[in-house]
């Protein structure tokens, strides 16, 4: 049987210059989608997969994320004393724990594999999950929770995986299949960032992994690798060579990149929509603006 996945890295480090100015004086994860910020879809798809333990891995400027987690007890007794209950069950979702969540600071900004790595020494012998916020999943069964049912079949290293037109393939990680089983695949190689023309697949990584201890004793190395900074998929590539334990997972939802402009907007479209409150006056806004667009032309 293989372990059960407990733990999860945050990495949120990065300083969010896509969205500047907006990002000078918050950080990126506690931008809002609709009506909550990126970080509280990273911690609720965590948590629906038996996440317990929350690992950030940040950097200086940003305390008002950490101050996010924290229990706002005046605004919960005004809430409790206005009777307005249902605001003060959203509040208290938010809330975590005392010592369930971890802060590391990195210093230097090194590469994902360098934040992950910089993690290591709360990790212990076991699997663990890697989120990145920027990566938010809609989907009828969360992301991840789909991941760990999967892993708990076959165990090793697993990573999120979609499939992404030619063109854009150097913008991700891409997989070297070796036996496509369906949603899982056997991975016989992994090429960061490659050349449409060199990209062994159409089969993309995106921000959610379950890795074991193993990768850490890659990333002790600090190899870099694309851009000259120190890369997971690298680390993780190691262990197809080592162990031929890592596998692909085409995961049911729909992903959008809410580190880029247009990934965010549509992301809150998309979130909008599928809020009952919302989607009729959204719907018919758009719907509007279409139509005054199309008779400009």
């Amino acid at each position: 049987m293989n372990s059960k996945v407990t733990k999860a890295i945050f990495p949120v480090a990065g300083l969010g210059t896509r969205f500047l100015p907006a990002t000078k004086s918050i950080p990126k994860e506690i931008m809002t989608l609709v009506d909550r910020p990126l970080i509280q879809y990273a911690i609720d798809e965590a948590r629906a997969a038996g996440i317990t333990e929350f690992i950030f891995v940040t950097s200086r400027g940003k305390s008002a994320l950490e101050d996010y987690f924290d229990h706002a007890n005046e605004l919960e007794a005004t809430l409790e004393a206005s009777g307005k209950t249902a605001l003060l069950e959203t509040l208290r979702a938010t809330n975590m724990e005392s010592g369930a969540i971890a802060y590391i600071r990195q210093h230097k900004a090194l590469g994902l594999g360098h934040a992950v790595w910089c993690a290591r020494r709360l990790l212990g012998d076991e699997p663990f999950a890697v989120i990145l916020p920027d990566d938010v999943i809609a989907a009828e069964k969360p992301c991840l929770q789909q991941m760990v049912e999967a892993h708990a079949e076959v165990g090793g290293n697993m990573v999120a995986a979609m499939e992404v037109a030619p063109e854009k393939a150097s913008s991700y990680g891409v997989l070297d299949i070796g036996e496509d089983m369906g949603s899982i695949v056997s991975v016989k190689g992994m090429v960061e960032k490659p050349k449409p023309a060199d990209a062994p697949s159409n089969l993309a990584v995106i921000g959610r992994y379950i890795l074991t201890p193993e990768i850490m004793t890659n990333l002790d190395r600090k190899k870099t690798g694309a851009g000259g900074e120190i890369q997971l998929t690298d680390a993780i590539a190691e262990e197809i060579a080592k162990s031929n334990n890592v596998y692909g997972f085409r995961f049911r939802g729909q992903r959008f990149d809410c580190g880029s402009k247009a990934g965010y907007l549509q992301a809150t479209v998309a979130f909008g929509l599928a809020r009952e409150e919302l989607r009729d006056e959204l719907r018919d806004f758009l719907v509007g603006i279409t139509a005054m667009q199309k008779a400009a032309e």
